[in-house]
């Protein structure tokens, strides 16, 4: 090989590559917010704090129980559009507007993540985004 050529594929190997990032978007979720569902990079799945709005009536349930599974149940259906599950979940964030509601909130998300669960951290806050709403979950996920 000529010097030339070999400086060519050595400054080609050297270059970062560029990540491929592919924004997740169900049919279920309405699109034109200020932020995507989810986003796809190399691998894996960043979702977007997701709160218990049923996606059809887009009402957050009055009763706390049916408002955690419908905010996993969100997050399903984005899990599903990437072609991923509850299993490839590595790492979940969920945000409490009352600490008093972490072991029923606990008590639900154990049927969700059932065995080898991903880290989590769970933090209480004054309020989220929604007023009606009592709980955010973000989650990243992994082939």
């Amino acid at each position: 090989m000529k010097p030339a050529c070999l400086l060519a594929i050595a400054l080609l190997a050297a270059l970062p590559l560029a990540a491929e990032k592919k924004i997740i978007q169900p049919k279920e979720f309405a699109p034109g917010g200020p932020f995507n569902p989810a986003v796809l990079v190399d691998g894996t799945l960043y979702v977007s704090g997701q709160i218990g709005r049923d996606l059809k009536t887009q009402k957050i349930p009055d009763d706390f129980d049916a408002e955690v599974k419908q905010v996993l149940e969100n997050i399903g259906v984005i899990l599903r559009e990437a072609k991923m599950n509850y299993g490839d979940v590595v790492a979940v964030q969920v945000y409490l507007t009352d600490m008093d509601q972490f072991q029923k909130m606990n008590a639900i998300y154990t049927t969700y993540f059932k065995e080898n669960r991903p880290s989590r951290t769970t933090v209480g806050v004054a309020k989220l985004a929604a007023p009606n709403a009592h709980i955010e979950i973000t989650v990243t996920a992994r082939h």
